[in-house]
């Protein structure tokens, strides 16, 4: 297939962010031809002088809408741009400079209507940034479903790395409603329709997160909370594993209780994870404050996750409410 990349990027109120994700895609070593769409999502602090700034450099479209989330805004900037094959980035992505190149070769390699990339944190990130970057991309603490193994079967990607082919996004239907988790949902409709999709291990971006330790919950805490809807909507989805921030939770619980009374053997095995969490950690940003912090934020995103998935299965199970209903918080409202 001879693919024309479209680069399709939301945003809302960050326009910072946009200049320094435009420079990396100005930097690209790739040698074909490429459009950027920015669709402005009814930001009060506009991008547009920042994407003029870049026209001379980029291929480069920009759309203001009413605010309606992420979702339809990658929807509304796919339906404006002219190729064949959509790649959609977040706005507090940087690219390498042969990221478009790893994307391009991976296709011709063995073509796929749908793929995703890992994050990784660079250099410049702070060590906040780094030690959540380690947690949410870490086999010891997501067993590496945002891109962090190899070895993986059907792929889930993630929407701040996430490719679609035309023919994906039309027959699927694109993104819905729900935020966040609309790019799961999005992917297992894109396997309904009979594709594919395939983890790209070298297609990796430097995914930022510009969130402090309480967006940090509140973010976690959502993704607990969207994943038994999708188990709901795409029956065959659900996986054992997605139980393990919970029941790690009241594991940890358990065994400080029964530290109380003598018994430290669980507390011991957990002292085991969490000394394998810090080794492995400080191995791979070789700083030490950053291997505590992760310490912390695999903490965070354990009692984020584990209680907002808890929550979201009860209520799924023994109410008769819709999800829209019990959780209006994760939908956009209907345009």
């Amino acid at each position: 297939m001879n693919t024309f990349f479209s680069i399709v990027v939301p945003v809302y109120n960050r326009p910072d962010e946009v200049r320094e994700l435009l420079e990396s895609l100005s930097q690209q070593t790739f040698r074909k031809d490429f459009e950027v769409v920015i669709v402005e999502d009814g930001s009060s602090e506009s991008s547009e002088e920042v994407v003029k700034t870049f026209q001379d450099k980029l291929q480069i479209s920009y759309y203001y809408k009413p605010n309606s989330g992420p979702g339809d805004s990658r929807n509304f900037g796919m339906q404006k741009a002219k190729g064949n094959y959509y790649i959609i980035l977040d706005s507090d992505c940087i690219l390498p400079e042969q990221y478009l190149s790893e994307v391009d070769k991976e296709l011709q390699r063995e073509f796929v209507h749908c793929f995703g990339g890992p994050d990784a944190a660079d250099q410049s990130f702070t060590t906040v940034q780094k030690a959540i970057n380690y947690v949410m991309t870490s086999f010891f603490t997501t067993g590496g479903i945002r891109g962090g193994k190899k070895s993986v079967g059907k792929f889930q990607p993630r929407s701040f790395n996430m490719g679609i082919s035309k023919e994906a996004f039309e027959k699927a239907g694109g993104f819905g409603r729900i935020h966040p988790g609309e790019d799961p949902d999005l992917t297992f409709r894109i396997w309904k329709a009979g594709f594919d999709s395939r983890l790209f291990p070298k297609a990796h971006v430097y995914h930022k997160r510009r969130i402090d330790w309480n967006k940090f919950y509140i973010q976690v805490n959502k993704f607990g909370m969207v994943r038994p809807i999708l188990n709901l909507w795409h029956p065959g989805t659900a996986r054992p594993t997605y139980w393990f921030p919970t029941f790690f939770m009241l594991g940890l619980s358990i065994s400080v209780i029964l530290g109380l009374f003598g018994i430290y053997l669980p507390l011991v095995l957990y002292g085991f994870y969490f000394l394998l969490l810090f080794v492995d950690a400080l191995l791979k940003n070789r700083n030490l404050k950053v291997a505590f912090l992760a310490l912390f934020a695999a903490l965070t995103q354990f009692t984020g996750y584990g209680i907002g998935f808890f929550k979201s299965t009860i209520l799924l199970t023994f109410s008769n409410r819709e999800p829209e209903e019990l959780f209006p918080k994760l939908f956009f409202k209907k345009k």
